[in-house]
């Protein structure tokens, strides 16, 4: 059984920065995996952060291109968000997802098969 397990959230203040992890297990590899992170406010839908695809190709939500970057280690079965020049509006859950296919556009967070339980990342001004 595969499941996602994120790590690495915290407080921080604006301006610093963060690496979330997500290690996928019961899974050989995530070389033929798309990984995305997502992010929700409580009262507020989910929203798409940033994907990565088997082939290592990237996508990003436009309020996070140029400070949020999506990257995977296929031999430890991770993927990572390096998040810097955080902001107050940064502040949600992040989960990381997984599916055995390639990516689809961010808006359709149904697409993927599993999902961790989350990591809070709280960003003060």
């Amino acid at each position: 059984q595969v499941q996602v397990a994120e790590s690495g959230g915290g407080s921080v203040q604006a301006g610093g920065s963060l690496r979330l992890s997500c290690t996928v297990s019961g899974h050989i590899s995530l070389h033929k995996d798309c990984i995305g992170w997502y992010r929700q406010v409580p009262g507020q839908e989910r929203e798409g952060v940033a994907a990565i695809d088997s082939d290592g190709s990237t996508a990003y939500a436009d309020s996070v291109k140029g400070r949020f970057t999506i990257s995977k280690d296929n031999s430890k079965n991770t993927a990572y968000l390096k998040m810097n020049q955080l902001e107050p509006e940064d502040t949600a859950t992040y989960y990381c997802a997984t599916v055995p296919r390639s990516c689809v556009p961010l808006r359709y967070k149904h697409y993927f098969d599993v999902w961790g339980q989350g990591t809070q990342v709280t960003v003060s001004s």
